[in-house]
């Protein structure tokens, strides 16, 4: 099981753009994310194929599980 940190923002066409942290820190608080992503916004540290980010939408976390269902035997 992995979860990420999904930060995401509206850029300057309006649409939603999301940047991805792995392995988030457990003991983070909404109010260290909201400060985080307000600092990238006014940093213009981040561009994406709609422009600048302009505004917050939300942050949350994804959590994935993996359960290989079949696998192909290796052959030499």
């Amino acid at each position: 099981m992995t979860t990420v940190l999904e930060l995401r923002f509206r850029n300057q066409e309006e649409r939603i753009t999301t940047i991805a942290v792995p392995d988030p820190s457990p003991t983070i608080t909404a109010e260290d994310v909201e400060t985080s992503m307000n600092e990238l916004i006014q940093a213009d540290a981040f561009t994406s194929t709609g422009g600048d980010l302009v505004t917050i939408v939300d942050a949350r976390y994804v959590t994935r599980t993996v359960e290989t269902v079949f696998e192909p035997e290796q052959t030499s």
